[in-house]
């Protein structure tokens, strides 16, 4: 009984050790996007660590971060900047709108409409855009599109997740006021906690996209997100890009 019970194998201690990594995740997280600029390669480097734990995989969590952070930090950065200038954008046009223009006026409430339906495709596109960079090899243009896709086509799905997430920020913000034992261990945790939880939904939304090829066992790739999309216009990950 005591053997099975502190067998590493045991799904408690296989737990007990996907949080251990969530926690080094986080810091590594931290450091790495210090930069500012860097936040995107980070990211992707975090969601490659937890597809991989979502899907029990064993694996070097440090090397398996540096790893994805190294091959993915030119367009990973590319995709982060243009989204970054773009959500400028959209804020202060939201600002501009709701604050600066004041007063009741169709032109207003319909440019008001606009931008807010903008900001939703540019959070939906956020959500999964980092998952794909680190999941698939495709050129920056066919990585956003594919996120805009998968999160329309998946609305429920992408809906969920943002709900979750938005259910831990409300409950990390609170937990500073009233719980301060529990924001402890959100303060641990941090973002690798929400692309821990997001990653077991992302990983079944992907599973629809991967087949394996029988003449190339191990290999996986990218199948046409539409039907009428020719498949040499999707690039196939290597086995050394599946987490």
């Amino acid at each position: 009984m005591f053997q099975g019970l502190f067998n590493y194998d045991n799904p408690v201690w296989r737990y007990i050790g996907k949080f251990g990594d969530l926690i080094l995740l986080n810091v590594l997280w931290i450091v790495c996007s210090i930069p500012i600029f860097t936040i995107g390669a980070s990211t992707t480097a975090v969601y490659y660590v937890t597809l991989k734990l979502v899907r029990d995989e064993d694996g070097y969590t440090f090397r398996s971060y540096f790893r994805s952070f190294k091959e993915n930090f030119k367009q990973a950065t590319a995709i982060w900047l243009l989204l970054l200038g773009t959500g400028i954008i959209l804020l202060i046009d939201i600002r501009f709108f709701l604050i600066v223009l004041t007063g009741a006026s169709m032109v207003r409430t319909l440019f008001t409409a606009a931008i807010g339906a903008l900001a939703i495709l540019w959070l939906f596109i956020l959500t999964y855009v980092f998952p794909l960079q680190c999941r698939f090899y495709n050129p920056v243009k066919r990585t956003l599109f594919n996120a805009f896709f998968m999160s329309v086509r998946h609305f429920f799905h992408t809906l969920g997740m943002l709900a979750i997430d938005a259910g831990v920020l409300v409950m990390a913000y609170f937990s500073v006021f009233y719980l301060p034992q529990f924001s402890v261990l959100m303060i641990l945790f941090g973002f690798p906690l929400i692309a821990f939880i997001n990653s077991y939904i992302f990983n079944s939304i992907f599973k629809r996209y991967i087949k394996d090829d029988p003449r190339q066992p191990g290999e996986e790739e990218l199948r046409p997100i539409l039907e009428d999309v020719q498949l040499s216009s999707l690039s196939a990950p290597s086995e050394d890009k599946t987490p």
